[in-house]
């Protein structure tokens, strides 16, 4: 057998039927990792699905509970040959709400509906679907292979990284020595586009910041009050307006990352951000001067609010409010300093008058990402070219956040993530869905990776 036929067997997986009976059958898991009344199905997801799954492939397998009483996970591990290299692959079980009653057609999300190339159901994009895909593919390997595969793999799946992976720091420095493995090869998130197979090595980090003026209680006649009140709805809009302005663009130094290099610039010199008809089109004249869109989403920081409140916007009163609140989130690169990230705001805001502003950091994710030298990036994206016939996308890190520093900080893993949806999936959001063209390409993409760590005779970066 070839690499051309593990290929083609990942591509029959998909073509039998095979493979959507399989996402079928885990999405009718309704793992809703945010709901407590759910904790069962967490757990039957793990043993009564993925065990004997991955026991079918001849891995040994063990639950793991949490430490903070919250969603197991699922340790799987295939032993073939100590010199051969050691892949770890992660995934997530857990998924966001269902939102039954909101999705078109009132489809159900807790069955696949296949729609022209779409497939509908909660969790097909995120991220049943694309573990899933590298299973099917690990399967498709081993069996070309008569059996084998070539290298090692370790495969940790968790159930509780819709509420921000809470304890999955303390699980990898538990088994840190029982993780240990020469590459994380993973798969979430979307592509750079359903047309370009995308290779990403980290993610920004993200920090909540909350913004509180509370001057006094209810609200005051405006006609009577206008004019010698303070309005705290005012104060907050002008003290985000000096942090960043009506053009999303950074106003504060230290919220900045470092310069970009010239490698991060090279790395995103080909990259094109272009929406599908179905997504929405990129803002004129938004966001950091000089950057490339490209730059400005893989490579920048951006503050963004995500809700704001004052007074009753339904029902407004002639009143003048007496408070206001909004949430705002800061997403950064590797190298922005954000440790005292409170206290660099709050002085800020004091020394603009704005004392009357409360400033609280919560719901935080670290920046991460794999060097840039590291050789499986080369590695990695030409085996992806080979399957495909087209050059990857390799960004420096996608915009959103994923518990990568896990592997990059305590486990000290090359970190290298190849995902098998894109932008317009609607990923937390009624509609979710995968592409069957995507997951075509995703199948034979993955296949044809672990093919090629099944020809390396010695890791790449182990001495």
């Amino acid at each position: 057998m070839t690499r051309a036929d593990a290929i083609a067997r990942a591509h029959n997986i998909l073509h039998s039927g095979e493979f959507l009976a399989e996402l079928g059958r885990r999405v009718a898991y309704q793992t809703e990792s945010q709901n407590p009344e759910k904790r069962a199905a967490l757990r039957a997801y793990l043993t009564d699905d993925l065990e004997p799954a991955f026991k079918s492939l001849d891995f040994s397998t063990r639950l793991i509970e949490s430490p903070v009483g919250k969603g197991p996970y699922l340790l799987a591990e295939y032993r073939e040959n100590a010199s051969a290299p050691t892949v770890l692959i992660y995934g997530h079980g857990d998924v966001v709400d269902g939102m039954a009653g909101e999705w078109r057609d009132n489809l159900d999300p807790w069955r696949t509906t296949q729609v022209g190339n779409r497939v509908y159901g909660r969790g097909t994009a995120d991220n049943k679907g694309q573990h899933s895909i590298n299973m099917a593919a690990l399967r498709a390997v081993r069996e070309a292979r008569g059996g084998r595969l070539g290298f090692n793999v370790k495969f940790l799946v968790e159930t509780g990284e819709e509420i921000g992976s809470p304890d999955l720091p303390q699980v990898c420095e538990k088994l840190r020595d029982e993780l240990k493995a020469d590459l994380l090869l993973a798969s979430d998130g979307p592509r750079l586009s359903a047309e370009r197979p995308t290779l990403f090595l980290g993610c920004r980090g993200g920090i909540r910041i909350h913004l509180d003026v509370n001057l006094r209680e209810g609200g005051h006649h405006s006609g009577n009050w206008g004019g010698v009140l303070a309005n705290p709805a005012t104060i907050l809009a002008s003290a985000i307006a000096s942090l960043v302005d009506g053009h999303g663009r950074l106003q504060l130094e230290q919220l900045k990352p470092p310069r970009l290099s010239n490698q991060i610039r090279a790395a995103l010199a080909d990259v094109e951000v272009k929406p599908t008809a179905d997504e929405p089109a990129l803002s004129e004249n938004w966001g950091e001067d000089g950057l490339s869109a490209a730059e400005r989403l893989y490579a920048w920081n951006t503050l963004e609010v995500l809700a704001m409140s004052s007074g009753n916007s339904a029902k407004p009163a002639n009143a003048i409010p007496g408070r206001a609140s909004a949430v705002l989130q800061l997403r950064f690169v590797v190298g922005t300093k954000v440790d005292n990230l409170t206290e660099v705001i709050r002085a800020h805001l004091h020394a603009r008058g704005f004392t009357m502003v409360d400033v609280e950091a919560t719901q935080r994710f670290a920046a991460s990402r794999t060097d840039l030298d590291s050789p499986w990036i080369n590695w990695a994206a030409e085996s992806i070219r080979k399957t495909s016939g087209k050059a990857p996308a390799v960004l420096p890190n996608f915009g959103g956040s994923l518990p990568n520093d896990v592997f990059t900080d305590i486990l000290k893993v090359p970190t290298l993530w190849v995902p098998h949806s894109y932008p317009g999936c609607s990923q937390h959001a009624p509609d979710e869905h995968i592409l069957l063209s995507v997951t075509e390409e995703a199948l034979g993409i993955m296949a044809g990776l672990f093919w090629d760590l099944g020809e390396m005779k010695h890791p790449l970066t182990r001495n």
